[in-house]
């Protein structure tokens, strides 16, 4: 093991060499622009309602939290964009063009190989995505001095949830080409909103098979479950007719994940990573 550091430094110098970070960088400059402009103007609207405190509406907390739960959507999708292009290709991707044969030699090995690509990969969109969404929760400040009842908590949910699904495209990689394994793993992704948008119509229309098949579809695919408890973190001390407007959510449900999700993220993590290693050991170069 070793030779991790090796691999770790050898992904993040690809990655700079081909111009990932600066595109990336680039992408969310631009997203949170447009966030920044959307968000002043949204508030300044939320200032000229008034619906009168009788039916328990909070206008700026609605607004705040709908906003930063849309940022939340898109910080998760970039983080996941980019923890797919730094892992889909690491495995078989690597081996057919001739690049991956001359790095699992001793003393690196495949093991290394493995556990330093998914560091790398995993270190970069965990703190990429904390950092979007930190810079999300500051624009929402400033443009309508609302902030998340909770910070850390759906920080680290999200990043958590985009290094679920690298670890997912790290052990897609080993078994298949980069392109069907870069849209294998887009449908997961859009399987698993597609998981949460039907427990929020399950519970719209009180269908318990609904809520039950979306549960078993949030805890098959984690990254799920994860984002909806960061969803429900950021508001989850509204109360009244203002927390049941939020429950519903942007893009799925605000559902608290409990104190078993994070056991089960590392456990499902660790399958992962053994399926994979298994995998990568039986694999002929």
């Amino acid at each position: 093991m070793r030779g991790i550091p090796i691999v770790i430094g050898y992904a993040l110098r690809e990655s700079l060499r081909r111009r990932v970070f600066v595109i990336v960088l680039i992408l969310t400059a631009a997203f949170l622009g447009l966030y920044g402009l959307g968000s002043e103007k949204a508030f300044d609207e939320v200032a000229e309602l008034d619906t009168g405190p009788e039916i328990g509406l909070d206008e700026r907390v609605i607004a705040g939290a709908t906003l930063l739960g849309l940022a939340m959507f898109g910080t998760l999708f970039l983080g996941v964009v980019l923890g797919i292009f730094l892992t889909l290709s690491v495995v078989r991707g690597d081996a057919e063009r001739g690049l991956l044969q001359p790095l699992v030699v001793r003393p690196l090995g495949r093991e290394a190989l493995l556990a330093g690509r998914f560091i790398a990969a995993a270190g970069v969109c965990f703190a990429y995505t904390v950092g979007v969404f930190a810079a999300t929760a500051g624009i929402t400040y400033w443009a309508g001095g609302w902030w998340p009842d909770r910070f850390w908590q759906p920080a680290l949910g999200l990043g958590t949830a985009v290094v679920v699904v690298a670890g997912l495209s790290l052990l897609g990689s080993v078994f298949l080409s980069s392109t069907a394994n870069g849209i294998a793993v887009f449908m997961l992704f859009g399987a698993g909103l597609v998981g949460g948008l039907l427990g929020q119509i399950g519970e719209g229309i009180n269908s318990t098979t609904l809520v039950n098949v979306a549960h078993d579809v949030s805890w098959a695919l984690p990254f799920e479950a994860l984002y909806q408890d960061a969803l429900y973190a950021i508001s989850s001390k509204s109360f009244g007719f203002t927390r049941d407007v939020l429950q519903l959510g942007p893009f799925g449900g605000a559902q608290a994940g409990g104190d078993h999700l994070w056991l089960w993220t590392a456990v499902y993590l660790g399958i992962a990573a053994l399926v994979a290693g298994v995998g990568f050991a039986r694999k002929d170069l």
